[in-house]
């Protein structure tokens, strides 16, 4: 068999440059940090925790009447378990209650908003001047409208916690990427396309991230409608024990309210990954 000649090279070619390998991947989550995401969150409690105790217990710098040892605390919450998850079972569905439905009327006035800039004209000023009126001077006022209860309650989550949600959905409907705007005006998409296509799904990263700050604010109006118009709850709760100076139980109250705070903010962070699982394979975390 006749051997075919090779290809003769240039004597003024240099020797052929070595392939270059290809840059690692800067997108989509990084491996290893599934222990982390536990570990990190409990090595921080366990700091907390230890200076709770140096602080109460061993230099003694803060009063027990002000901030009691965890010892205290703990034995606070044995004493009665059930009393105290009877109290955070009232105050979780008021919470979660009045986030849906701030995060429902939330979503449907940051999308009017985004679709008539008429509407955010003549609206916007007055979202800005409700969400900067303090709502605890709001309690007495709904007390004498609405009754004890929770009615009053609800209320006041609604108003603490709608506007971060009417802000990002108005802000992330508004700001979709110049190129995929310019891709739906290329295929001739009707408006309604435009919208469930690019639209509301590039919003969506945003809308998310006025849920999670509006969760914790959600807690927090929920206490404070308590305080003022409950009959159950941790903060009502709390009113009562610090009307007789029984700080454990009351800082037992404030920890389950952390406590729970923490449980339904991550809970709205594992839903955000199961809705947008394109959002950690296409961003990078560094």
């Amino acid at each position: 068999m006749t051997e075919l000649p090779r290809p003769q090279q240039s004597p003024t070619a240099g020797p052929e440059p070595e392939p270059v390998p290809a840059p690692a991947s800067r997108v989509g989550p990084r491996r290893g940090t599934g222990v982390a995401v536990v570990l990190l969150p409990m090595a921080g409690l366990l700091v907390a925790l230890g200076v709770w105790w140096l602080l109460t217990s061993v230099l003694e710098v803060i009063h027990p009447a002000v901030l009691p040892p965890p010892g205290a605390v703990l034995s606070a919450f044995t004493a009665a378990p059930a009393r105290f998850l009877e109290h955070t079972g009232d105050t979780t569905v008021e919470t979660v209650v009045g986030f849906v439905l701030s995060s429902v009327c939330g979503v449907l006035i940051g999308l009017s908003l985004a679709a008539s800039r008429v509407l955010e004209r003549m609206f916007t000023p007055l979202l800005v001047a409700v969400n900067a009126v303090p709502k605890i001077a709001l309690g007495p006022l709904l007390v004498g409208a609405l009754g004890w209860g929770q009615k009053p309650v609800l209320t006041m989550v609604f108003l603490l916690c709608f506007f971060p949600i009417v802000l990002s959905t108005a802000t992330g409907l508004t700001s979709t990427p110049a190129d995929l705007a310019e891709l739906v005006r290329s295929l001739d998409a009707s408006r309604w396309q435009a919208f469930r296509k690019v639209r509301l799904p590039a919003a969506l990263p945003q809308i998310f991230v006025g849920l999670k700050v509006a969760m914790p604010l959600a807690a927090i109006g929920a206490v404070i409608g308590e305080f003022q118009a409950g009959e159950a709850g941790l903060g009502y709760l709390i009113v009562q024990a610090g009307g007789v100076g029984d700080t454990a139980t009351a800082w037992a109250a404030i920890i389950l309210i952390g406590l729970m705070s923490i449980l339904l903010y991550f809970a709205l962070v594992v839903l955000e990954r199961f809705a947008l699982p394109w959002v950690r394979d296409t961003t990078w975390r560094g």
